[in-house]
């Protein structure tokens, strides 16, 4: 038989990213790693709303990245729902030990701040998931937790995972409790192993069983008597008792007294839409920081991935950056002037500080926001230049539904980092290590402060509906990668996927985070995809240029949902990482 060829009329399709933007109209989970993804989709299924599906998306990355997060670590997250005045924020961070002044930490540590217990604060990720459950879910606890006791039970170790135990093994066998978990068989485990960890898996059982016990008092009162074992029970005392035999500062009375923060996140707003992001006990400030100052360019017309953008972001970046070493810290103990950092007319004072054709060789000096709340205040902390390398951390997940609900949550802190409680399976948090030892520093050690967090989940809403969840994992990276994303989507028009794939820019320009606080002047990575003739612009304009390879988790690891048309949801996630997106 004769084949008959076929004239086409038209070019082959080009493939400009990776994998496609997920479309569905039910319901949409994206996570910063497949089976937590999916451990949202199960949820969904079986009757919970965005909140049950991300809480049970949020706990599963405690259970699959050790590396990064873990249920006794910070779990900072973002809730919305039809009929709530406005969304609401879940600090989901721990607080230093109340008997621990920076005077005492310093006699003992000096300037260090040694890893394991010594960075303690007190658990709080338990707290965020449990609250956000009982405030907002639908399903019981059991239900939710179902997907995560049987992953807990086993589940394959997959490359990053296997590097990064491998890496730590001489450390992990300094901590009994936690190299029985992490090095089963006396060594890391490989690439395809069945990971288990039957501490944590009895933890969970042992909070449902503590539900059902407490049936009586409704679905959310027996959530929240789950939680309370965890700081006022049994639970809460076996913690104690194990830090006092390792040397941990954390008491049973620093447990008790715990309890999440639940208050309005920050706002502002970008081209009409509405931007809110965590408060200034985090670095979330900075996404609407750095838009104020963006939106005062047309930034559509640069073009994604020009020499004009990349410059002029990196640079706005730097003056947000250097109002967060200013005045960020925990507004309990710190007068943040939050309103003035955010006001759109400091935006246009510090925007004019922006050279076109020069980058700033180092941090700007902080700015003086106090006059835009019509007070004085005291001048901003400058931070020093300094040497070392921050430690990685920290997830992602987001969801979404049909009916408006919307959950972001940026968990964290390694499950590597610090010795599993005898028993539990968890760590106490170590995100003591984001406050400071330096005298004078917003962010410096006090009692019962929280530090200074980089975890910051954010959500867009336009005309009082959730729009998109996003954030991502990554460090000082996470602010940058947000921002570049919601300009790709708002400003290059970009589908979710596509503005998350994109080329991005990461400034190591200010402190980051993390003891010992490295802080490399003018500094700038780029990614390999960059154009070269950009790349070269960008080091004639002064950045200090940094390449990295064309896909790098040192950029983060961005995922997000938004509502692409009413009716339909479109999500995104990071081929940087193991990050998917599921949706029906």
């Amino acid at each position: 038989m004769r084949e008959i060829a076929v004239e086409s009329t038209s070019p082959p399709i080009g493939v400009t990213q990776g994998r496609p933007a997920v479309l569905a109209k039910r319901w949409m989970v994206s996570s910063s790693h497949y089976l937590a993804s999916q451990a949202g989709a199960l949820v969904f299924q079986r009757g919970g709303n965005a909140v049950d599906a991300g809480v049970a998306a949020g706990i599963a990355l405690n259970v699959v990245e050790r590396h990064l997060t873990d249920f006794g670590g910070v779990a900072p997250t973002i809730v919305f729902r039809p009929g709530m005045d406005g969304p609401e924020s879940i600090d989901g961070l721990g607080r230093w030990p109340a008997s621990l002044t920076l005077e005492a930490y310093r006699a003992k540590h000096g300037d260090d701040m040694p890893i394991g217990v010594a960075r303690s604060v007190t658990p709080a990720a338990a707290d965020a998931w449990l609250t956000a459950l009982a405030r907002h879910g639908r399903l019981t606890l059991a239900e939710v937790l179902a997907p995560n006791i049987e992953l807990a039970d086993g589940f394959p170790v997959y490359p990053r995972l296997a590097r990064a135990i491998a890496a730590l093994e001489e450390r992990l066998r300094r901590w009994p409790t936690s190299a029985r978990v992490f090095l089963p068989a006396g060594r890391a485990p490989r690439v395809g192993e069945i990971l288990v960890q039957r501490d944590l898996a009895a933890l969970f059982r042992r909070l449902v069983g503590i539900e059902r016990a407490n049936a009586s008092r409704g679905r959310a009162g027996a959530i929240m008597a789950a939680r309370d074992a965890l700081y006022t029970g049994d639970v809460a005392g076996e913690i104690a008792s194990f830090m006092a035999r390792v040397g941990g500062a954390i008491t049973a009375e620093d447990l008790a007294s715990y309890h999440v923060t639940i208050e309005p996140p920050v706002h502002t707003t970008y081209r009409g839409i509405d931007v809110y992001a965590t408060g200034p006990w985090s670095q979330g400030p900075l996404v609407p920081m750095t838009l104020n100052l963006l939106e005062g360019y047309d930034v559509a017309s640069l073009g994604p991935g020009s020499l004009a953008y990349l410059h002029r972001f990196a640079e706005a970046f730097k003056l947000a950056a250097a109002d967060r070493e200013g005045f960020f810290g925990d507004p309990d103990q710190v007068d943040v002037p939050i309103r003035g950092l955010l006001d759109k007319a400091y935006a246009d004072e510090r925007r004019r500080l922006i050279r076109d054709d020069r980058a700033a060789p180092e941090l700007p000096a902080p700015g003086d926001p106090w006059r835009h709340e019509g007070r004085g205040g005291p001048a901003g902390y400058r931070p020093r230049a300094a040497a070392g390398v921050g430690a990685p951390d920290t997830s992602y997940c987001c969801a979404m539904d049909a009916e408006g609900n919307a959950f972001s949550a940026t968990p964290s802190d390694p499950g590597l980092g610090s010795p599993l409680v005898e028993g539990l399976g968890i760590i106490v948090s170590t995100r003591g290590a984001q406050l400071w030892t330096t005298p004078g520093h917003p962010s410096a050690i006090a009692p019962r402060k929280r530090p200074r967090l980089t975890p910051n989940p954010a959500l867009l809403m336009k005309d009082g509906r959730a729009l998109m969840p996003f954030g991502c994992p990554g460090e000082d990276a996470q602010c940058q990668a947000m921002v570049q994303t919601v300009n790709n989507v708002v400003d290059f028009a970009m589908n979710l996927q596509a503005a998350i794939e994109a080329p991005r820019v990461i400034s190591k320009s200010f402190p980051w985070s993390f003891h010992p606080h490295a802080y490399e002047p003018g500094v700038l990575q780029v990614e390999g995809r960059i154009a070269r003739e950009v790349r070269d612009g960008l080091e004639r304009l002064g950045h200090v240029i940094r390449d990295m390879p064309d896909f790098t988790p040192a950029s983060a690891g961005m995922c997000a949902i938004r509502e692409l048309e009413p009716g339909t949801l479109e999500g995104g996630a990071d081929p940087r990482r193991e990050s998917y997106a599921i949706g029906w």
